[in-house]
């Protein structure tokens, strides 16, 4: 998948996602028509905002990055369209897992 180069960057503990393509067939040869299709819980991390601070005001440092392969809960974030690609803005809590 080439990298993505897009002039956003997301505030606080949030994290700019897109979604990575699935398959378009199945096992058994049959296609699955777009509309048919359910959301992707799996993306690549784009862009990551500022960092999530704790009481005293230190920055707690994000535990993915930029090119990480991640499981995203199925109905967290804000879906926005850039340049016209699919991204999500999400906090780093509705990651659910690092893939790989």
């Amino acid at each position: 998948m080439a990298k993505a180069k897009v002039n956003v960057k997301p505030l606080g503990d949030r994290v700019l996602v897109r979604g990575v393509e699935e398959d378009e067939q199945v096992r058994d040869g049959i296609i699955i028509p777009d509309s048919a299709k359910e959301k992707s819980q799996e993306a690549e991390v784009i862009a990551l905002g500022t960092g999530r601070k704790d009481e005293d005001g230190k920055v707690i440092p994000f535990e993915v990055k930029v090119g990480d392969r991640v499981i995203v809960s199925q109905y967290g974030g804000t879906s926005v369209k850039i340049d016209g690609v699919e991204y999500t803005v999400l906090r780093e809590d509705d990651i659910i897992a690092i893939v790989g």
